[in-house]
């Protein structure tokens, strides 16, 4: 199957590959909470050790294994504990578990300690912790419900859209030259209209959120979105490397791929747990 992509250019890859991901995404948070549970757990694994690898062409060495098993582990508990399979204590045991990285660095004799401790925590801060806090909108009922995570993709896809079809056609003006030299002003207003106008088609048929409450989620989307793919490229740029991975022929790696969504997350809880 990866032989016959790489013979294709790269907008075939990029269809196949986006068509085919979004139906296994969209399958696997509807049939269940725990084939989200698996999908989700997949990812975090592969995008904490992608986070490693790109690390490591910076001569970083991270503690991979002890990070992912720590990512795996602060995953996994969440799940346990939104499912009221245990007790909330158990997340208690994370606050020594990453204290223990420190420890475990004495024994390594690596160069730049320090620096390794950072990465490996990093890893886990920008990957585990984002991917642990999209099961909160799956479990914002009290039991597991499947339209805000579908939701919140949908916006995703949306933002990504919008912007590449105005940003294509219209742009001029560039948003954050120094980082990301394809952005534009005009790329974004153009993914923001479109989340908005999802958003509020969302609320018609997705109802376990209000109107409010999607066109909140749209707005972080449209904003936090779009700093998270900036994110990415400035740490891409930093490590002097192109893509994150090759894991997805056409789109590169995991990274390059859910940066929008692990930097949305966390400021999309925090809204609809406040408000």
């Amino acid at each position: 199957m990866s032989t016959k992509l790489s013979a294709l250019n790269n907008l075939q890859q990029r269809l196949i590959v986006g068509v085919l991901g979004a139906a296994l995404f969209i399958g696997g948070i509807i049939l269940s909470e725990w084939t989200f549970f698996i999908l989700f757990l997949g990812l975090t694994v592969l995008g904490t050790l992608e986070f490693y690898r790109l690390a490591a062409t910076a001569g970083i060495k991270a503690n991979k294994v002890y990070g992912t098993l720590l990512a795996a582990g602060i995953f996994i508990a969440v799940f346990l504990f939104e499912q009221a399979d245990a007790p909330t204590e158990l997340l208690y045991l994370f606050l020594p578990a990453l204290f223990l990285v420190f420890v475990l660095e004495l024994y390594r004799k690596q160069a730049q300690p320090f620096t390794n401790i950072a990465f490996t925590l990093l890893g886990v801060l920008y990957i585990a912790v984002p991917f642990s806090l999209l099961q909160q909108l799956g479990y914002l009922q009290g039991e597991y419900r499947w339209q805000p995570v579908l939701g919140l993709l949908l916006l995703i896809w949306s933002s990504d859209t919008g912007a590449y079809i105005a940003g294509k056609n219209f742009g001029k003006n560039k948003l954050f030259e120094r980082i990301s030299p394809g952005k534009t002003w005009e790329g974004w207003i153009g993914g923001t209209i479109l989340t908005l106008v999802v958003g509020w088609v969302l609320s018609m048929f997705f109802l376990d959120l209000e109107l409010y409450q999607w066109l909140g989620v749209a707005s972080i989307v449209s904003v936090f979105g779009v700093l998270g793919d900036l994110v990415e490229s400035l740490l891409k740029r930093s490590l002097g490397v192109k893509d994150s991975g090759t894991l997805l022929p056409g789109h590169g790696g995991i990274l390059d791929r859910f940066d929008s969504l692990v930097m949305a997350i966390p400021f999309i809880v925090a809204f609809l747990k406040i408000f």
